[in-house]
Formats: structure tokens, C-alpha cells, sequence
């Protein structure tokens, strides 16, 4: 064993069968795998976790608390571990200040330049800040657009404040916001809002702060009267992570700020000029634009500010992110996007010997874009850091300097090692990863056309350039091209003009803890009528959100405590060992098996034992998720298995003639991707249905019926058609990013 290894003995979290790795330091190593084989346990669970949790230790209790709470990993030891740095694609968290700008540290350098060179000198920096007093706009205060609530979208005016005639949470009956109102001494709280006179309506909707003069016994006596537009706007805008951001969007109407036209800035931010331009200005060009600016900026004394610019808008074009701007908000991000950003960011820290471990950073990107990407990854070695990366896509995997394949297949029949070595020894390997390598498909062969098209005219949303576009009915079509190219505002246009259509996009299942997968199918009541009709047991107590559910844990299976400074620990309920339910449920059986059990078991094996489920089985497994137990909680699903599940339940349905999906080979191995394949051209033969893909992987190109490749490039620079036709035409005849990607991917 080597020092400069990081040495992994026993590790047993989640499926993981008691392995031992090693990961050389200074070095890239990609974790491959089937989905679910055990790569994010490893990498995740394992690594990070122990990296975290040994850092934290450094803190004291009170700021431990403040921290994100990671569990410790089942594992023997870890030797050698170095400080890590764990690059996911999760969307970047932020309010409605945080923009690509400011996150990336662009503005503050710009804000700089400005006040040291702009004419007229208006002052320093924080003149320049939309986030500061001295520079917003004090008529949106910096954030470029005015919210206004709509009252006839938050109120039934057929009701009482005591019926609820306020139709946001927290001021329903019962919710304390809501006492505000009915305990002020103000109002007739039984009185339909529908018969208040205007003046009334006016004080409830709009009154100023003030002490009420007859408030009910209930009252506090220190709180103030507020009318309930004023108090919405001040406990729910621009909070960050507002749980109730889904209820704000029905009754909030946004426009762009009158004073500012959405620049954020005040009139004298706006007026100074640098170079033909003011700071709001270079805020709202892409960033290639950006660039082509500041290179028209000459002046001595800034070189240090010019280069640190250059240094960071080169890091984001390297990204395959030079469409954004530095004024698009960071919320509004995709997760690749997000992922890239952060990416960018860490090759301008002063940090060497990092463990940096990316969550599959090839995902949402064209071929095209990775080399950027991967430019980096050697970039970041070569400054003195270790680079572990999860991920399938064969680019990824071919820069790797030690790889680890986990599998070989998926939950409890993966978590082995079936491969340590370096690329041209996995090629020679026994296993799925070098089977896919080996194996890149096939390209549809040219046929007659036999199809009749969705024909669409003129589409000019976002970028899309006044373009044309035939779709075939009933077949398979990809869109693709680079990130920013497009492919996105084109689905969008089809779909407006559609009517019978699903949409399978990456967002996550809005699901807690209790959600599980025949939950969400909407089948769990055949299981428990089952299990109600066999045992002669009410309906209910096969439920463990009902009264079924263990007295102790209420349901939840675990138990969480609270250990103040030290934070909240999880610990599995004793009463009811983890399965949710009370000891009478867990005595009733049916062909053998109490239905905790059977929630433990996968769709292959349940649908053995309750036909009634058979048919929804058969669904799941169609969509390669029959190695998940049927049981298990949708919080507990990567993004790849949630867009599988959605498929599910929309094949389920049987009411779409289209489903558009959003490129759902993300986070499958290349043996998977080819059966999702073969699913999506079954559903097309067996069902007429008509499928469209945004993709950018290469296998499925080759075999969709019909290609749309939009480009050249992304923003301003994409928007076009360049192609349409079948994908061994596009190979043949065309003369674009995606086609010289698919000629060389064809060619190995």
C-alpha cells in the first residue's frame, strides 16, 4: 500500500458488501456502474461523509450545529483522507439577489473597476451594489422587477375570515397569522368579505401599521395592527427557501421595474460609463460578450482587476457557460448549470491537495461542452488535488487515470468491486462497463418515410430565430445540440401548440419521508384492500399514516432527537424496528408475509405474489426499476430513477399521444441507456405514441428515427436548425458539433 493512497477497509454503507478501495492521490479516478450498483455510496456516503464529519469536529458544538449534519458511514477505517470538496447538481441556493454575478465574484470585481475608471466618479464600490442602499433602485430596491399580490387570487370573498376567505397558508383558521385579524377588533370575523364595505376592505388589505383602539381580550399588547398586502410582502418575498413558494407564484404578479427597466441599479450607477458602457449594461451581456468588452477596455493602473476578469469569464466559457449573463439569477440555474458554475469557481481557489468528488458533471452536457469540462479536471490535478468522479459517460471515463466499477448490477445485487485498473484494462474486463464501451450501438439505418409531421412555423421564443421545424408523428425524435443552443425553448413552443401531452422533465417528485413508490402509482390501496379482505381487518390499519401506524414513531420508522448545540440525531424506532407499523399490523400475514414485509420486497418478486399488482409491475420493470423495493421512499431515488418512475405512472395512465422527455439518460450507465432504448421504441410500436427526446447522448442519437440539431453555439449564438433528418443523414451530410461527435463515437 502506498502513503500517497487513500486506503477505504470495510466499507458496508447502503448496499456496499464490505469492500476495500484504494484511490490513488493527485490523480483522477471515476467511479463506474450500473445505477444503484453503489458508486454514490461509495463516493457520497462514504468518502465525503467522513471527510465532513472530520472537519466539523474542528468546531465548536455551537457552530457544529449551524453545520450540515452527515452520517457516519459503515466502514472499518479510512486512511490518508484529505479535506474534501463535494461538487453536486444540486440548483444553487439563493434568493432573488443572488445572481451569476455576485456568486462568482464577476460583479465584485467589476464593481471595482468601475469605481476607479468610470466617468463621472460617483464614489466607491458599494455605489455600484443593486444589494446596497447607496446603488439600488430604491423603487424595487435592486432586484429589477415589483411584485404585486393579487387580491382576487388570495381571497373568497364568499367567506368569513372564520371560513377561511384567506386562501394562503398560515392564514387559514386555525393558523396564527390569521389571529391578527380576527383578534384586532377591526373586523366582523362571520361576515362574508363580499358584504364589507369599502373603506373595511381597504384597512384589511392595505392599512397602515397601528395599535388597535378595541382589540378582543386576546390581543398582545405589544403587536401592531398591518393590513395583509404589507404583511404577505414582508413574510414571504424574497425570503430564501421559501416553503411557500409554490402558493406565492398563483397570487404574485411580477413586471419589470418602471425606474430601473429591471437593472436593478439607481440613475447614478446607471450613468457612469466605462468604455461605451455602464455597469448595468456589461451586467446584461452574455459572458463571450462580456469578454469582448473588457478587452476593449485600456487604461493603467487596472491590470490586476482586467486579468482577474479575464481569469474568471474564461472559466465559465470553459464551462460551456458563455450564454449566460451575470445578471441571470442563481435560483433560475439548471442543476448542470449549477454544477458548472461551482466547477468554474474552484479553479480559482488558492486550495492544493483537495479531495474534490463530482456527482456525474457530464450530465446535461454536449459532447461538445465537456471538453471544457475536462480541461479542468486536468487543470485541478495538475495544481496538486485528487479528483473522484461518478459518472457513465465514456469522455469521462477515458481521462481517468485509475478507475473502480462497481455492480454489477443494481441494490442488493450490487456493491462489489468488479474492477480496479486503468481504461485499456477495463476495455478487457468482464464486466457490464466494458460491454457498453465495447458495444456503441448502432445508427438507424435510412428508410422510406412513412411519417406524417407536426409542422411548426415561425418560432421565435427566447433564441429560437424565427425557425421552421417538422416533427414525425408516432416515432422517435431527439433534439440536440449544445447547452444554451435552444433545444429547450423549442419543446417548449411544441408543446403550447399540443393538446394529450405528458412531460417527463428532471424536476424532483414533490415527496416527503412517506412517499414510497406504490404511493405515488396510486396502488398502495390495492395492497392493503388485500390485506383487509384476507385478514378481515379495517381498510385503515394497513396504513402507517393511519392507525396502522406505530404509536411510538408515528409512522415515521425512526425517531429524532434533539441534542441541542450537537444538532438532531436519527435513530431507528425500537418499537417497531424500522417498518413504520404497530405490533397487531405486523402480526396479520398474507401468503406469509405482513406487509412490512412485502414493502421490502421488489417488483419482480410482488408481483408473484398479488396479481392484483401484476399489472403495474410489469410497467415498472418495462422501465428497469424492478430492482427497487417497492417500498421505498421517492427522498431516497436518484433524478434518473424519479424520471423512470414518472414514465411508469404515465404509461400507467394510457391518456398522452406525446410525452417529451428531458434527456432521461441522466444518471444511467450505458447498459441501461440502451434498454430505455428499447422501452421508448416498444411504447412507440405497441401504443403509436409519439416520443420526443432532449438529448445529448450519443448511443441514443444514433438510434432515434429523427434528429433536430439546433446550434452553432448557445445564446445569441444558437437559436438555429442546422439539421433535420435521420440520424445516418446527419452523420453522412452534416457539418455540426453533433455530428462530428457521432462520426468519431461511430468510428471507435
Amino acid at each position: 500500500m502506498s502513503n500517497s493512497d487513500i486506503i477505504i477497509k470495510g466499507a458496508r454503507t447502503n448496499n456496499l458488501k464490505n469492500i476495500n478501495v484504494q484511490i490513488p492521490k493527485h490523480k483522477i479516478t471515476v467511479l463506474t456502474g450500473v445505477s444503484g450498483a453503489g458508486k454514490s455510496s461509495l463516493a457520497f456516503s462514504t468518502l465525503a461523509s467522513e471527510s465532513q464529519r472530520e472537519i466539523n469536529k474542528n468546531y465548536s458544538a455551537y457552530v457544529q450545529q449551524l453545520l450540515p449534519n452527515y452520517s457516519k458511514p459503515e466502514v472499518d477505517s479510512i486512511k490518508n483522507l484529505p479535506f474534501s470538496v463535494v461538487v453536486t447538481q444540486k440548483k444553487l441556493s439563493g434568493n432573488a439577489r443572488s445572481t451569476v454575478g455576485t456568486y462568482t465574484d464577476i460583479y465584485t470585481t467589476l464593481r471595482l473597476l468601475f469605481s476607479r475608471k468610470a466617468v463621472p466618479f460617483i464614489g466607491y464600490s458599494m455605489v455600484y451594489s443593486f444589494n446596497n442602499p447607496a446603488g439600488m433602485c430604491l423603487r424595487c430596491e435592486g432586484l429589477g422587477y415589483i411584485q404585486d399580490i393579487s387580491s382576487e387570487q388570495i381571497l373568497d370573498k364568499n367567506l368569513s375570515l372564520n371560513q377561511g376567505a384567506i386562501k394562503l397558508p398560515t392564514f387559514q383558521p386555525g393558523g396564527w397569522r390569521l389571529t391578527r385579524y380576527t383578534d384586532s377588533g377591526f373586523f366582523d370575523n362571520d361576515l362574508p368579505l363580499l358584504n364589507w364595505d369599502n373603506e373595511t376592505l381597504n384597512l384589511f388589505l392595505y392599512g397602515a401599521e397601528q395599535v388597535p383602539k378595541n382589540p378582543l381580550p386576546k390581543w398582545h399588547k405589544t403587536a401592531k395592527y398591518v393590513g395583509l398586502m404589507p404583511r404577505i410582502k414582508k413574510a414571504f418575498f424574497n425570503q430564501e427557501n421559501n416553503k411557500y413558494d409554490q402558493q406565492l407564484k398563483a397570487i404574485i404578479q411580477k413586471s419589470i421595474c418602471p425606474d430601473c427597466q429591471g437593472l436593478r441599479l439607481n440613475q447614478a450607477a446607471r450613468s457612469a460609463k466605462l468604455a461605451g458602457k455602464s455597469i448595468a449594461e456589461c451586467c446584461m451581456l452574455s459572458i463571450d460578450e462580456l469578454e469582448k468588452w473588457l478587452s476593449s477596455v485600456k487604461s493603467d493602473g487596472i491590470e490586476t482587476l482586467v486579468n482577474d476578469l479575464f481569469t474568471k469569464i474564461s472559466n465559465l466559457m470553459m464551462v460551456g457557460l458563455s450564454y449566460l449573463s451575470l445578471n441571470r439569477g442563481t435560483s433560475n440555474l439548471s442543476g448542470g448549470e449549477a454544477q458548472r458554475i461551482k466547477l468554474a469557481s474552484h479553479l480559482n481557489s488558492a486550495l492544493t491537495d483537495v479531495l474534490y468528488i463530482f456527482d456525474e458533471p457530464s450530465v446535461g452536457l454536449h459532447p461538445h461542452d465537456l471538453i471544457g469540462i475536462i480541461d479542468i479536471f486536468k487543470l485541478l490535478k495538475e495544481k496538486g488535488n485528487t479528483l473522484v468522479i461518478v459518472d457513465h459517460d465514456p469522455d469521462i471515463i477515458q481521462i481517468a487515470d485509475h478507475i473502480i466499477n462497481l455492480g454489477e448490477l443494481a441494490g442488493e445485487s450490487g456493491g462489489y468491486v468488479t474492477f480496479n485498473g486503468s481504461y485499456s484494462q477495463l476495455l478487457q474486463s468482464n464486466t457490464l462497463t466494458a460491454e457498453a464501451l465495447n458495444n456503441p450501438g448502432t445508427v438507424n439505418l435510412p428508410q422510406p418515410l412513412k411519417f406524417e409531421f407536426f409542422k411548426l412555423k415561425h418560432l421565435k421564443l427566447h433564441n429560437l430565430l424565427d425557425i421552421n421545424v417538422d416533427i414525425p408523428k408516432k416515432a422517435l425524435t431527439v433534439i440536440s445540440g449544445p447547452a444554451g443552443s435552444g433545444k429547450s425553448s423549442l419543446v417548449r413552443s411544441f408543446i403550447k401548440q399540443q393538446d394529450n401531452i405528458t412531460i417527463l422533465n428532471q424536476n424532483p417528485i414533490h415527496a416527503n419521508s412517506r412517499s414510497n413508490i406504490l404511493t405515488y402509482l396510486g396502488v398502495f390501496d390495492l395492497l392493503r384492500k388485500q390485506f383487509a379482505h384476507a385478514t378481515k381487518k379495517p381498510l385503515s390499519l394497513f396504513s402507517f399514516n393511519g392507525k396502522g401506524a406505530c404509536p411510538v414513531c408515528k409512522g415515521l420508522g425512526v425517531i429524532k432527537l434533539d441534542l441541542a448545540y450537537l444538532g438532531d440525531a436519527t435513530s431507528i424506532c425500537e418499537a417497531c424496528q424500522g417498518s413504520r407499523y404497530s405490533d397487531e399490523v405486523l402480526q396479520a400475514s398474507v401468503n406469509g408475509y405482513n406487509i412490512h414485509q412485502v414493502l421490502n420486497l421488489t417488483a419482480s418478486k410482488i408481483a408473484t405474489l398479488f396479481p392484483v399488482l401484476k399489472s403495474t409491475m410489469s410497467v415498472l420493470q418495462d422501465c428497469k426499476l424492478d430492482y427497487l423495493k417497492v417500498g421505498q421512499s421517492l427522498n431516497t431515488l436518484s433524478g434518473g430513477e424519479l424520471q423512470r418512475l414518472k414514465l411508469t405512472k404515465c404509461l400507467l395512465s394510457k391518456q398522452s399521444q406525446i410525452i417529451v422527455l428531458d434527456e432521461p439518460t441522466s444518471g444511467l450507465h450505458e447498459a441501461n441507456i440502451q434498454e430505455l432504448i428499447d422501452l421508448l421504441k416498444n411504447i412507440i410500436l405497441h401504443r403509436q405514441l409519439t416520443i420526443l427526446v432532449v438529448e445529448h447522448n450519443l448511443r441514443f442519437i444514433g438510434q432515434a428515427d429523427w434528429d433536430i440539431d439546433m446550434g452553432p453555439g448557445a445564446g445569441d449564438n444558437g437559436g438555429k436548425v442546422l439539421f433535420q433528418g435521420t440520424p445516418y443523414e446527419l452523420i453522412k451530410v452534416g457539418n455540426t458539433y453533433t455530428a462530428d461527435a457521432l462520426k468519431q463515437y461511430f468510428a471507435n
